[in-house]
């Protein structure tokens, strides 16, 4: 990895929305500083706090001083900051349709993973929207190794952190994605073998552990 100056991120473990950064750092081959916010519910830190005033929430990347805010802005700025190699299409049409899929995953992936594991039960609804979130995805994917084509990139980056929940969503909602979006898992499968993904993700089952205590400080279980 090269070395460049005055890079950290303000992290937590769990959170997919802080490894979509670590992985484009990764991808630019930078080195950087991860700095753990140990407790989000009541202990955040005075530099999340002054870093990120609106939303006072992780990630926060932080250039030679300089907060950037929201997982999405901040690969982007990645990638505009470090040019090679690109996450990004080379065609400002591509470019355009990578964006509208990275919107479409951040307002419908997440918070339908939610939908499931907050259920006191087995909630047949949200798993099937959830399915139905994924074939979605699966067509948008259509024969191709990754999002961008060839290259794993933008779309890539924004989606594969959030898999590392699905474990989870898959035992409470009783099913797996595997079964019901091949496609998908193989996909997953193949971001998974990179480096530059596989050492910003958690283990899935501690994620799930982490599902579990949260169900539990809401009453759910």
């Amino acid at each position: 990895m090269s070395k460049a100056a005055g890079l950290l991120i303000l992290d937590y473990w769990v959170s997919p929305f802080c490894q979509r950064v670590k992985i484009a750092l990764n991808e630019k081959g930078l080195q950087y500083e991860d700095r753990h916010e140990n407790d989000l519910f009541g202990g955040k830190s005075e530099l999340l706090l002054n870093s990120n005033p609106v939303y006072q929430k992780v990630p926060v990347f932080l250039h030679d001083g300089k907060p950037v805010c929201e997982s999405t802005i901040i690969v982007s700025y990645i990638d505009e900051t470090w040019s090679s190699p690109p996450l990004l299409p080379p065609c400002s049409y591509g470019r355009a349709q990578a964006r509208f899929w990275a919107d479409y995953i951040d307002k419908k992936v997440f918070d339908a993973t939610g939908n499931i594991w907050r259920s006191k039960e087995v909630n047949v609804e949200a798993k099937n929207e959830f399915i139905g979130i994924l074939k979605q995805l699966e067509e948008a994917l259509g024969d191709k190794d990754y999002f961008n084509g060839a290259t794993f990139g933008f779309v890539d980056i924004i989606a594969i952190p959030l898999t590392c929940w699905f474990l989870a969503v898959e035992r409470i909602g009783g099913f797996t994605v595997a079964e019901e979006c091949p496609k998908f898992s193989s996909w997953t499968k193949r971001c998974l073998q990179r480096e530059s993904v596989a050492k910003a993700l958690p283990d899935p089952e501690k994620v799930y552990e982490f599902v579990l205590m949260f169900r539990k400080m809401q009453g759910i279980d």
